[in-house]
């Protein structure tokens, strides 16, 4: 089992950044990967970013590239998602989701095992 808590999100004006973190707790953490997804009203969800979490490699998705950074600590037990430069359309729900099969992350979101709760980003004009 892998319980999974995020928080940082909120509201902000066009070109804010927030911090989102996502606490795991449970399984080892040495041993699967961790992705950002975000579901805004109406659409699919979608990948943003995923981290392994041994080797700490980040990937993007290319409508966030250069915008939001993924990491970790590891002695927190702790994975971020910093955005940057917000844009209207990057307001959705984000949620960070445990693959436990591997320790490389995905873009889909069915290999991920665990979800959390989300958290709610809006960005204002």
């Amino acid at each position: 089992q892998v319980q999974l808590v995020e928080s940082g999100g909120g509201l902000v004006q066009a070109g804010g950044s927030l911090r989102l973190s996502c606490a795991a707790s449970g399984r080892t953490f040495s041993r699967y990967a961790i992705g950002w997804f975000r579901q805004a009203p109406g659409n699919e969800r979608e990948f943003v970013a995923g981290i392994s979490w041994g080797c700490g490699i980040g990937v993007h998705a290319d409508a966030v590239q250069g915008r939001f950074t993924i990491s970790r600590d590891n002695a927190k037990n702790t994975v971020y998602l910093r955005l940057n430069n917000l844009k209207p359309e990057d307001k959705a729900v984000y949620y960070c989701a445990a693959r436990t099969s591997s320790t490389l992350p995905t873009v889909v979101a069915s290999d991920y095992d665990y979800w959390g709760q989300g958290v709610q980003v809006a960005v204002s004009t």
